[in-house]
């Protein structure tokens, strides 16, 4: 389990590293996996810290929760399973190492920069709850019917991807540090966790209403939208009668 091993950080932090305890069972690739999205999550709020400085606004730095099998957060008990999630009601980003894992064996996503996409994918949610977005789309969804909710679902997904394409554009801006790899490696990524890629991948067929997170062709679109502008405005996801 995952406590035993003390694989998880109780108390989640924002810009400094988690601190978690080196003890049996935590290994040196788990590590630097650590490391590795401490790093990232720094990067996103150089930019986001920016972004909304320069809007007049204030950005407040999301907290890291990294964990092993499951754990509970204030959006309730999660595990593994579910992948990296944002939690909105205590403003945290929570990651299982292992699914990194997942993505270059199970989903063939390979490299550095597909990881960094996912890690930016949860705090462009976390730009949205700041914004009041994700609160507008839980009361919409409360009063329609599933297919409506489930479009609503996928539209918040499309726009946290634009959202994390926007980050990597001006990550670069600001510190030139992407190679001419880093951005196919983020849309494989983008394109091996569409809903039809993994709904054929586990069922055979595809259930487009049932659809909470986009295509896999929606999903790299929009993070592509994002990398191509400086312009905010372009990830409305929302506006338009398609997305």
């Amino acid at each position: 389990m995952a406590a035993t091993l003390g694989f998880y950080n109780q108390e989640p932090v924002g810009r400094s590293a988690p601190q978690m305890p080196q003890q049996q069972g935590y290994s040196q690739r788990e590590e630097e996996a650590r490391k590795f999205v401490a790093v990232v999550l720094a990067d996103t709020e150089d930019v986001w810290n920016d972004v909304f400085r320069k809007s007049g606004g204030q950005y407040r730095e999301p907290k890291l929760a990294i964990f092993r099998d499951h754990m509970k957060s204030a959006c309730g008990f999660t595990s593994a399973a579910v992948g990296p999630f944002y939690c909105p009601a205590d403003e945290t980003i929570y990651i299982d190492l292992a699914f990194f894992d997942e993505l270059e064996s199970r989903f063939k996503a390979q490299g550095d920069f597909a990881r960094a996409y996912v890690i930016a994918h949860e705090v462009g949610h976390h730009v949205q709850n700041l914004l009041g977005t994700m609160d507008k789309v839980n009361e919409l969804q409360a009063r329609v019917n599933e297919t409506r909710a489930n479009d609503l679902s996928v539209r918040l997904e499309l726009q946290a991807d634009f959202y994390a394409g926007f980050w990597a554009r001006k990550n670069q801006q600001m510190k030139n540090v992407l190679d001419q790899d880093d951005i196919p490696e983020a849309l494989g990524a983008a394109n091996a966790i569409g809903d039809d890629r993994l709904q054929m991948r586990s069922q055979g067929y595809v259930v487009p209403e049932s659809f909470t997170h986009g295509t896999a062709q929606q999903r790299m679109r929009w993070f592509k939208r994002g990398w191509d502008t400086d312009d905010l405005r372009q990830g409305d996801t929302f506006g338009i009668s398609s997305p």
